[in-house]
């Protein structure tokens, strides 16, 4: 079942075109990278999705049920990139007051907010004023907030951008629980070696449109093969340019050649003398492919 699917969404405010023609979609049970740069229409399509604004054009169901539908937004659990807490409560006074905001029964509320503490790793610190708290912990905090519940989808904005590398493992320990336990999650982020390792697939804005989609692997994929040589020239690799544009990195060839290419490759190599030990398609980053889609790559 599609937890979000969005077709031909627009928002304007005034001239101003904050998305022009958003179309995509989430199946349950995946973590989706929404990724784009700064007015990419990312915060717009978020605000559109938990009810906060009205698209201009275009339709979507978010859990089945229409973009605002007050039922399906009781079922989402949402961390903004801005949020503030008053400094003179506890997070368990935070989470109370969330917990009654959500609906969570009041037979509930004590369970669930010890449970929150628990994943995000706040308990020893529940009682403490939330201005004590650190960035990293308050960044915590905000995401206790958001799986209070256990809702069905999470829809998080820099949910790590605050944390050191201890905080972003245990974000992402805590994303992948969440995932097999039944939620889907979106995932808005800059940092593109977290989207990397915890995505199921990733969707790339720009300028109010999609402009890529798929797994990471397949985002990254080159149009080339990294070979493992041995025993091979120097004349020999200059000559494999004829099959692509070549590199040399201590035993390892990278040519950018066609995959139906790679076997003539190989073959040349051994004939030249050459001993191949292993073949693997060429692959980049996804900071790489992003920077190549939005315009901003190494070459610009």
């Amino acid at each position: 079942m599609t937890a979000i699917d969005v077709r031909g969404l627009a928002k304007r405010y005034g001239r101003t075109e904050a998305l022009v023609d958003l179309s995509f979609s989430v199946e349950e049970g995946e973590i989706l990278g929404f990724l784009g740069p700064n007015g990419a229409g990312k915060t717009t399509a978020v605000k559109l999705l938990v009810g906060l604004t009205r698209p201009t054009a275009g339709s979507g169901t978010i859990l089945g049920s229409p973009l605002g539908d007050r039922a399906a937004r009781r079922r989402i659990g949402y961390l903004p990139e801005l949020f503030r807490y008053q400094a003179w409560l506890t997070p368990a006074e935070v989470l109370a007051l969330h917990a009654r905001l959500g609906g969570v029964t009041p037979s509930d509320r004590a369970r669930a907010i010890g449970e929150v503490l628990e994943v995000v790793g706040l308990s020893a610190r529940a009682g403490d004023r939330v201005g004590t708290l650190s960035k990293g912990l308050q960044q915590r905090l905000g995401l206790a907030v958001a799986l209070l519940g256990r809702p069905d989808l999470l829809i998080l904005d820099e949910p790590t951008s605050a944390l050191d590398p201890v905080g972003r493992s245990d974000v992402r320990e805590i994303l992948i629980a969440a995932r097999d336990a039944g939620a889907t999650i979106l995932l808005d982020s800059h940092l593109l070696s977290e989207v990397e390792r915890v995505c199921d697939r990733v969707v790339i804005l720009d300028r109010g449109r999609v402009v890529a989609a798929g797994t990471p692997d397949e985002l990254v994929r080159g149009g080339g093969v990294r070979v493992r040589v041995t025993g091979l020239a120097a004349e020999a690799i200059a000559a494999l340019d004829r099959f692509g544009p070549v590199q040399a990195e201590g035993e390892w060839l990278s040519i950018e050649v066609a995959p139906d290419a790679v076997p003539d490759v190989v073959a040349s190599i051994v004939a030249a003398g050459g001993r191949v030990h292993e073949v693997e398609p060429a692959r980049g980053t996804l900071e790489e492919r992003f920077l190549s889609l939005v315009g901003h790559g190494p070459a610009s």
